[in-house]
């Protein structure tokens, strides 16, 4: 009996890692090319999506995010925003061609702090 409470236990603790595993898993069929500049300049991206496909873009800008938001929204597909620094773009089903979003960020690095706009621009195959 205790050998079983342990074993629920462990399926139960290791329940939230194995979801955000399959999260990243399905929301990563995209190829990404991001040059992200220092707080307070704003910098641009561009990222391959297929149509109806989903893609994770996390904010790796040296330091501490310390807020985030949609600054433009996509026209052809939408943009969610899964925690300060991480968002998900998935595109519209059956639309293949361009589309933009930007996210306003601001944050704290080791050399620069302040706000920066991140423009992306998808290519949906």
């Amino acid at each position: 009996m205790r050998l079983s409470k342990v074993a629920a236990f462990a399926l139960i603790v290791g329940a939230p890692s194995l979801m955000s595993v399959s999260l990243a898993r399905a929301a990563s069929d995209c190829s990404m090319s991001v040059t992200l500049a220092d707080w307070g300049e704003n910098s641009t991206g561009d990222i391959d999506v297929a149509s109806g496909g989903s893609c994770l873009f996390p904010i790796r800008m040296r330091g501490t995010v310390r807020s985030s938001d949609i600054s433009q929204k996509p026209v052809h597909g939408k943009l969610k925003r899964l925690n300060v620094s991480t968002y998900e773009y998935t595109a519209k089903a059956r639309y293949k061609g361009s589309d933009t979003f930007a996210i306003k960020a601001t944050g704290q690095g080791p050399t620069a702090s302040g706000a920066s706009v991140i423009t992306v621009h998808a290519t949906i195959k």
